[in-house]
């Protein structure tokens, strides 16, 4: 990109643009970048700046546009009203480091399964069993983020679906 706009050096959305500029020339510019993403040239200046919020379906086209599928990842997470409770962050990291993170998380999965078959057994999980239950809890969580970020690499760099 010609000129780095420093009003919107932080913002997610103009460093998804500055990345995929670096492969497409045609994202250098707010203005071509607003024509193929199908928005207002304006618009997308506002939301670079963070002067309005972008709608689901703007994220989803920059994401396709820019070729960041981590970026309606980050929407989800950070900015919509239902996702900010329920959807967590990832990072993509480099493939051998996910593989790993991924193969790190499911290391424990049979100690997790033959934990969880011990607390269902009655039906009901007892004070004491509450903490054994919030570990598996965790432990699904870690595998399910590392799960994403690995979803989301083959997105972006072999472009599995």
């Amino acid at each position: 990109m010609g000129k780095k706009a420093t009003k919107a050096a932080d913002n997610m959305y103009y460093l998804a643009r500055s990345e995929a500029a670096e492969s497409n020339s045609e994202l250098n510019s707010r203005e071509k970048a607003a024509e193929i993403i199908g928005i207002d040239r304006t618009r997308l200046a506002r939301i670079e700046l963070d002067t309005i919020a972008p709608y689901p379906e703007e994220v989803k086209a920059m994401s396709e546009a820019y070729n960041t599928p981590e970026l309606c990842n980050a929407y989800c997470a950070r900015e919509c009203p239902i996702g900010k409770d329920s959807v967590r962050e990832v990072t993509i990291d480099d493939f051998d480091r996910l593989a790993l993170k991924v193969l790190g998380s499911l290391k424990d999965i049979d100690g997790l399964r033959t934990s969880l078959i011990a607390i269902s057994e009655d039906g009901v999980i007892d004070e004491s069993e509450r903490p054994a239950f919030q570990e598996i809890l965790d432990s699904l969580e870690k595998i399910s983020t590392n799960a994403k970020a690995l979803q989301l690499w083959a997105i972006k760099n072999i472009r599995i679906k």
